[in-house]
């Protein structure tokens, strides 16, 4: 009988392959980086850890914006793995429930499902969209997509319904409005609103400085 810890190797190796030549921020090293601050947040939760590791793993194996908008391929491609891997029912419907259940879509979106293993992973994919790292793979993204760095002209909609926010081609400065800054107010643990404090602080110095260099002022 497979192990749960030769399960998740298993499933490093599978996200490794299957994302190389992703893009920059939504490759191994991001799927890396949400599985560590997972288990640094797991550490401080009553979690299941093998539920938390497994769905911070696959929970963008297929990424809708990456597949014509496909939002049922992550979680079919998800299910499929871990079937073959005789992973337990219980414990595959809650991963594809994550999965489900984790992005930020724009909008206001119904919730239909909610577990703490959710919450984790949520805010541990949610912190690696702010900070330091969350300006580089904005700016990646702006970059693969070939959209404006910032026009004065185009202000953020803040209003957005979740179709207007999956075909929107605003600058990348706006996507700050319409999410990063966001995000620090819907983390759902206490560990990980602690960690968004700091990194919401250093994108608002990030952008003060932008906008003194836009007008020429630095």
């Amino acid at each position: 009988m497979t192990t749960k810890e030769e399960i998740i190797k298993q499933t490093i190796n599978f996200v490794q392959q299957t994302l190389q030549g992703a893009e920059g921020g939504h490759d191994w090293w991001h799927i890396e980086r949400v599985w560590k601050l997972s288990r640094k947040i797991a550490s401080t939760e009553k979690a299941d850890i093998f539920i938390v590791e497994l769905s911070a793993l696959l929970h963008d194996i297929a990424d809708s914006k990456f597949h014509n908008g496909n939002e049922e391929l992550g979680a079919l491609k998800a299910r499929e793995y871990l079937n073959s891997l005789q992973v337990d029912a219980p414990s595959i419907e809650h991963v594809i429930n994550i999965i489900n259940n984790i992005s930020f879509k724009g909008g206001k979106e119904l919730v239909t499902f909610k577990s703490i293993e959710l919450d984790i992973v949520q805010d541990a994919d949610r912190l690696d969209a702010i900070g330091a790292i969350g300006i580089a793979r904005t700016f990646n993204y702006g970059g693969f997509k070939n959209r404006e760095i910032y026009n004065p002209n185009i202000a953020p909609n803040l209003a957005m319904t979740k179709e207007e926010y999956k075909k929107s081609t605003a600058p990348t400065i706006n996507h700050f409005y319409e999410k990063l800054l966001l995000l620090k107010d819907r983390m759902n643990t206490s560990t990980a609103q602690i960690i968004a404090e700091k990194r919401h602080a250093f994108m608002e110095l990030y952008l003060d400085e932008f906008y003194k260099e836009w007008e020429g002022e630095r």
